[in-house]
């Protein structure tokens, strides 16, 4: 159950231009703003995830990649955590 209040205001044609897209995917303007609210969050938060090496650090990544697991405590507890965009 949807419990906690999100509230902005739009101008008079930005509510128009939600309402009709929401409309043509057969959704209500809250759900339609709340999904793309969502799925731009989620984005956002994905994009955190890239980063750039030079060469030689690629190819020290790399090595890592191929090399054996070792066990690793920290890891195992942020793999076991609910992605912050995951339904509850």
């Amino acid at each position: 159950m949807r419990d906690a209040a999100i509230n902005l205001r739009a101008l008079p044609q930005q509510r128009n231009l939600i309402d009709q897209a929401a409309q043509l995917l057969g959704k209500n303007r809250s759900d339609f703003m709340l999904e793309a609210a969502c799925d731009k969050a989620q984005s956002v938060l994905l994009d955190q995830v890239f980063f750039s090496l030079d060469d030689e650090k690629f190819r020290q990544f790399n090595a890592l990649l191929d090399g054996p697991l070792e066990s690793n405590p920290g890891l195992d507890r942020l793999l076991s955590l609910k992605a912050p965009w995951a339904e509850a």
